[in-house]
């Protein structure tokens, strides 16, 4: 049987350490041929040499001379976008997982998908930012997107096997995030060790961060739009404190289709990692023979104002995703710099997205530009608001 050869991008974030996990634990089936990273330049050159990888790349330049002398002689190092770049492009990568943070995945998976390579896409803002763009490249190159966030890997789960004019709507589960009992006086309060405090997942600050304020739920609503071709009227949330199952949809003669399983991020990056297979694991299993309690309500939309803000954006369309997803990184920066409250996080997003002006996703210039304008008039606000 030939290896799967994978390419781990973000390697050392909370979504990367678990692809890891999954990689060494089949390593019959995978070969990761390169691993790459921001700054976490001792973890990157560990798991490089743990992997016997060909190719590491660290994004920080003054990162590049440590690497170079971590990394074991069969590795290759090297550093910035245009290493990322370039390590994508090879010959001998079928799957590039993206899981870095923010918006400096756009460029590899683009590049990725239009050179033919599949993409297990973890990082929100890739879809977010410019889901057309990513579209038309997969579309290009005859690539495939493959979801590893849990609630779209869930839908892409469903989904198999049926017809586009089957589904009736897309419903997302949502767990909350921890301030899902908090009045809404006692949020503008909240510190950021308050607002790491998930219930349930163990993930990295921003998207934790993202949790809190059920951004990360607005963004997955935006990325399903883009991934799955439905518009924001029918795709759904509801919240699923239990976060057993990750996602449903629901077919035209009512029938309701879930996916549900531990909520443990391997089960959908080895689903991801192994489409269209699937094969056993060690993983731990959903026992009935304990009782199972699931409840489902709908969400605040008055105290948590994303989810409308993902709504609005994914009607608009064009630039205004990428607006949206540049005010919050700006906003979820600032806060954990403690220069606004984590309410303040909401203001700024709806003002931003008050002032911009849509436009469609004609090209990559067009929505950096966006964002690039989005992420200034956001800091100004920031700076009023302190």
């Amino acid at each position: 049987m030939d290896k799967k050869k994978i390419l781990i991008l973000g390697s050392t974030g909370s979504i990367g350490e678990n692809a890891v996990k999954v990689a060494l634990e089949h390593r019959e089936r995978f070969e990761v041929v390169g691993v790459a990273a921001h700054t976490s330049v001792e973890r990157l050159a560990e798991q490089a040499n743990e992997l016997n990888c060909k190719h590491a790349v660290i994004f920080d330049e003054a990162k590049f001379t440590d690497l170079k002398e971590l990394l074991s002689s069969k590795c290759n190092p090297g550093f910035g976008n245009e290493a990322l770049i370039e390590m994508v492009l090879r010959k001998d990568v079928d799957l590039v997982l993206c899981a870095i943070v923010g918006t400096a995945g756009l460029l590899p998976v683009i590049n990725a998908l239009k050179a033919g390579k599949d993409v297990a896409l973890a990082s929100k803002e890739v879809m977010v930012m410019a889901g057309d763009l990513v579209n038309a490249a997969a579309e290009a190159g005859n690539s495939r997107i493959i979801p590893v966030d849990s609630e779209h890997s869930a839908i892409f789960q469903c989904l198999q096997g049926r017809r586009h004019d089957e589904i009736a709507r897309i419903i997302l589960t949502a767990s909350g995030g921890p301030f899902r009992d908090t009045p809404l006086e006692d949020m503008a309060k909240a510190s950021w060790a308050d607002a790491m405090a998930h219930p349930t997942w163990d993930m990295g600050p921003k998207v934790t961060i993202d949790s809190a304020t059920m951004m990360n739920k607005a963004l997955e609503i935006i990325e399903a739009g883009y991934l799955f071709g439905f518009p924001e009227n029918r795709i759904e949330t509801v919240i699923h404190r239990e976060s057993i199952v990750h996602s449903m949809i629901e077919l035209v003669d009512g029938s309701i289709i879930a996916q549900m399983s531990n909520p443990d991020m391997r089960f959908p990056i080895q689903y991801a990692m192994s489409y269209p297979e699937r094969f056993g694991n060690g993983m731990p299993r959903l026992d009935f023979k304990d009782t199972l309690q699931l409840g489902f309500e709908p969400p605040d939309i008055a105290k948590f104002p994303s989810i409308g803000f993902a709504h609005e954006a994914l009607k608009d369309g064009g630039t205004m995703p990428a607006v949206l997803n540049a005010a919050n990184e700006v906003a979820v920066n600032n806060f954990r710099k403690e220069r606004i409250a984590f309410t303040g996080i909401w203001a700024i997003i709806d003002k931003v997205m008050s002032a911009h002006e849509v436009k469609p996703q004609r090209s990559l210039k067009n929505v950096l530009a966006a964002d690039a304008w989005a992420r200034k008039y956001a800091e100004e606000i920031c700076g009023n608001l302190r």
